[in-house]
């Protein structure tokens, strides 16, 4: 189920440009990109923003950014189950486990935190071999939506504690770790993680593709605004 990235789709789809999108929210209005389109994506050097509505029974979700390190969407998804959408940067490393150095993210976000119709969670999406083996490390979640798969350990990887979740979601394996503390400001160490799953004969030394940061969003009835302040990824 390739339903973060879809590459193809999303590069094939035309792009709306920002006097197209009309109804953005207020910090789309002075932004360099925005997209109301659900495949909308924008390279800025080597990073890719995609807007990613990919889920059945979405809703309206529009995208801006002046860069990859600061860019948000407003979505309107209603209270229903199910994945809408992936909104993400996105970077490609091209470097197995056992080479891959010291790869490590910071980031700040703004989230709407909780309440009645608001289901999602902020995560980092890791993947290896394509889309072969799925990497997702929760920072923030809301108490209505959970991993695929079942707990299996605790474990502490690059300074911080993360229950580890271990599935399948019908098309490839997903590895779960997610924060004992949630955050929406601060550091993940993405390389300590990558090398245990391995070290620990859980998933082989896969290349490590993409590396996304964004918000899996069930639902956010009457319109919520995600936003990314900074982000950077060290490699």
């Amino acid at each position: 189920m390739r339903r973060r990235s879809l590459l193809s789709a999303a590069l094939a789809a035309p792009l709306a440009t920002a006097g197209a999108v009309g109804a953005l929210q207020s910090p789309a209005q002075a932004a360099t990109w925005s997209s109301s389109d659900r495949w909308g994506s924008w390279q800025n050097g080597a990073y890719t923003l995609y807007n990613n509505v990919w889920g059945s029974g979405y809703g309206a979700q529009s995208i801006w950014a002046n860069s990859y390190s600061n860019w948000g969407v407003w979505a309107d998804h209603p209270n229903t189950g199910g994945i809408k959408s992936y909104p993400n940067v996105s970077y490609t490393l091209g470097r197995t486990v056992s080479s891959m150095g010291n790869v490590s993210s910071s980031f700040n976000a703004s989230v709407p935190g909780s309440g009645s119709g608001l289901a999602y969670n902020t995560t980092y999406d890791v993947w290896g071999n394509g889309h072969a083996h799925e990497i997702m490390i929760w920072t923030q979640w809301t108490s209505n939506v959970g991993p695929i798969g079942g707990y299996v350990t605790n474990v502490n990887l690059g300074g911080r504690n993360w229950n580890y979740h271990q599935g399948h979601n019908g098309a490839n394996p997903v590895y779960s770790f997610m924060a004992t503390s949630q955050f929406t400001s601060g550091t993940v160490n993405i390389t300590p993680i990558c090398q245990w799953l391995v070290n620990q004969g859980r998933m082989p030394n896969v290349r490590i593709d993409q590396i996304q940061l964004g918000w899996e969003i069930t639902s956010s009835a009457g319109g919520k605004n995600f936003s990314i302040n900074s982000y950077s990824l060290s490699t």
